[in-house]
């Protein structure tokens, strides 16, 4: 043997397994890693720190915002109280419909005008329908100072309940519409039939006779003569 070869260390075997493991792992690594993929140089390695930076500029923005409000609040708050204020001072009158004038209604161009109209009602007065009819007949038609001479000198009972009445409606026309009695006119006068008040009469051999005690209303109508 020569000395070169004397010299040379002998390989175990654990010491060839050692050096087989970095080129297999190194050969694994290039396996995984994609074609077109590059590796981080020094200019980009500032952008990858600059990126966390850029993504918190919006919470800084969002609380430069909150400030902002946050002093702009008194200031509506002061703008709110001075319009309160303005409004006491100079109130808005509300338009209501009460207020708002009333048109007067046309009249048609062949309709005669509207007269005013007073009317004076007795109710349950104790007379038939029929007799009372009999009376106002003569009154109709007539004015107040001919109707109140007809009816004093009608030789009737139910003839002094239609004067009341007529006193009456004179009285509701003067008071009420501010009208004369010398310009009033009976436009209508009619009775209707009221109530019956029944009763029983004896009679002979135990029998009962029926009474009907009628009743009837009795209306006046005055209107100022044309």
């Amino acid at each position: 043997m020569s000395a070169e070869e004397e010299n040379v260390p002998e390989e175990t075997p654990a010491e060839t397994e050692t050096a087989k493991k970095p080129a297999a792992a190194k050969k694994r690594s290039a396996a995984k890693k994609p074609a077109n993929a590059e590796e981080p140089t020094a200019e980009a390695a500032p952008e990858m720190e600059q990126k966390p930076a850029a993504k918190t500029k919006p919470a800084a923005k969002k609380a430069a915002a909150s400030k902002k409000t946050a002093g702009k609040e008194p200031e509506a708050a002061t703008d709110a109280t001075e319009q309160t204020d303005e409004s006491v001072d100079e109130p808005v009158a509300k338009a209501s419909v009460a207020d708002e004038p009333k048109k007067p209604v046309r009249r048609k161009p062949g309709q005669p005008p509207r007269r005013r109209v007073v009317r004076a009602h007795a109710r349950y007065v104790r007379t038939s329908a029929r007799k009372a009819r009999m009376v106002c007949g003569h009154i109709r038609g007539k004015t107040v100072p001919e109707a109140r001479a007809i009816l004093a000198f009608t030789p009737r009972e139910v003839a002094r309940d239609w004067s009341k009445l007529l006193e009456s409606a004179v009285a509701n026309a003067e008071n009420n519409h501010e009208l004369l009695e010398e310009d009033l006119v009976v436009r209508e006068a009619y009775a209707d039939e009221g109530p019956t008040i029944k009763r029983f009469r004896p009679r002979a051999m135990g029998r009962a006779t029926p009474i009907h005690k009628r009743t009837s209303h009795l209306t006046i109508t005055l209107t100022p003569d044309a």
